[in-house]
């Protein structure tokens, strides 16, 4: 199953209808320093959402969302590594979750000490406010270079 991600803005009426349903947070979406995607099949259907925020030489993953009628059909999996893709290689992956950890596990991240993630992940607004200190924080682990 293929998909392309497509630039989409942070004031989405959409993307923003979609982050709330999930019981996702949107209260930083038009800040600076954040790119979102919408996730496309070949036939133009819409079957999620993700976003990167850059902090420093890392990157935190954030708002991954299938909508409803696309789950469970591995799109998921599919909208996390392409928008990791995005990233690249030389920076470090982080995301924080309240419930899905196990999802993220099966896709290579491992929970991670806050006093083992940098300090500019920390200083987000999701991970400074936004996200409950209750958050697990994890990162991608990728063998080395």
């Amino acid at each position: 199953m293929s998909i392309e991600l497509v630039p989409v803005s942070g004031s989405d009426a959409e993307f923003k209808h979609t982050l709330v349903r999930a019981g996702l947070p949107t209260a930083d979406l038009e800040d600076e320093g954040r790119s979102f995607f919408r996730a496309v099949t070949s036939n133009g259907d819409t079957v999620g959402y993700c976003g990167l925020e850059a902090c420093g030489g890392d990157v935190l993953l954030r708002s991954l969302v299938v909508l409803e009628s696309f789950r469970g059909r591995g799109f998921g999996r599919t909208l996390a590594e392409a928008t990791v893709e995005k990233a690249g290689q030389d920076v470090g992956v982080f995301l924080a979750t309240t419930s899905a950890a196990p999802i993220f596990e099966r896709l290579g991240f491992v929970p991670v000490d806050r006093h083992d993630v940098p300090v500019a992940v920390l200083s987000t607004r999701q991970l400074s406010g936004i996200c409950p200190s209750s958050a697990t924080i994890m990162k991608l682990s990728r063998p080395p270079a």
